[in-house]
């Protein structure tokens, strides 16, 4: 099983930006699907967006256009880039591996979240 640490989260402005990254413990990391998930109070959690190995990204329709998905295979990092962040956007982002194109797999590994609170 794979540790995920998250960070990077944090209080900004509506219309502001944020970069999360999400560091993995396993050295094979190249030849796993990562992504972002998130849950906001009273919510479930929610698919935003993945990578898979070969850097094929794919993403929620209400992030498109504003939040980017990457990774960087040799410091075993997966990133998630927000722009034009909104209110409705508030919510504990988690990280997760071994993600299929949409959701989570059956072996997928979670982070411990980090908060992104938007303010309007």
């Amino acid at each position: 099983q794979v540790q995920l640490v998250e960070s990077g989260g944090g209080l900004v402005q509506a219309g502001g930006s944020l970069r999360l990254s999400c560091a993995a413990s396993r050295r094979t990391f190249s030849g796993y699907g990562m992504g972002w998930f998130r849950q906001a109070p009273g919510k479930e959690r929610e698919f935003v967006a993945s990578i898979s190995w070969s850097g094929r990204t794919n993403y929620a329709d209400f992030v498109k256009g504003r939040f980017t998905i990457s990774r960087d295979n040799a410091k075993s990092t997966v990133y998630l880039q927000m722009n034009s962040l909104r209110p409705e956007d508030t919510a504990v982002y988690y990280c997760a591996s071994d993600v299929t194109a949409t959701g989570p797999g059956p072996t997928s590994s979670w982070g411990q979240g980090t908060q992104v609170t938007v303010s309007s």
